[in-house]
């Protein structure tokens, strides 16, 4: 049995804030470089997407950090399933998720990656969920766009592995 999913930010729309959230980034990276590490597997569409939007050098690197398993909601514990290739020492390190929810995993993340000697760590997010947020001291410098408490898939985000190729971002109706 096929999901209904209603569309919640169409295609035209992320793309358009996209490129501006690019710009920004763009702006106040000026004269450095900016390390992304996308978190993956949801992640790797609006990374990717980004990157062709940022005019400074742009290196980047790949994490797999797990707090969600098959279901909808965030376990709470966060599970690091696939480490950075590169050290992240003196870098300017830009985390960018697909969508944030409680918190959890970027708080926790941010410290590991702390530890690590970059030259600082700013977060960048497709999507926000500031209603969820358990965890208020996680700090997002971009955000494309802060949405409703409603489970999201396309543009990277997934319901059971389903869903990450939709080019704009709708909400699975069961």
């Amino acid at each position: 049995m096929e999901d209904k999913i209603r569309i919640l930010l169409p295609e035209d729309e992320v793309d358009e804030r996209v490129e501006e959230i690019g710009r920004q980034i763009s702006a106040d990276y000026a004269g450095k470089a900016v390390h992304l590490i996308c978190i993956l597997k949801g992640g790797v569409f609006f990374t990717c997407e980004l990157a062709k939007r940022i005019t400074v050098p742009v290196s980047m690197d790949f994490m797999c950090v797990s707090s969600y398993g098959a279901g909808t909601k965030s376990s709470g514990i966060v599970k690091i399933v696939k480490d950075l290739d590169e050290p992240l020492e003196g870098k300017h390190v830009l985390i960018v998720e697909d969508i944030i929810d409680s918190g959890r995993t970027l708080s926790y993340l941010t410290e590991v990656l702390k530890q690590r000697g970059p030259a600082d760590i700013r977060i960048c997010t497709l999507l926000d969920k500031p209603s969820r947020r358990v965890k208020k001291e996680v700090k997002v410098d971009y955000t494309c766009f802060s949405i409703p408490d409603e489970f999201v898939v396309g543009y990277g985000l997934d319901y059971d592995q389903k869903y990450r190729n939709l080019p704009y971002i709708g909400v699975v109706e069961v």
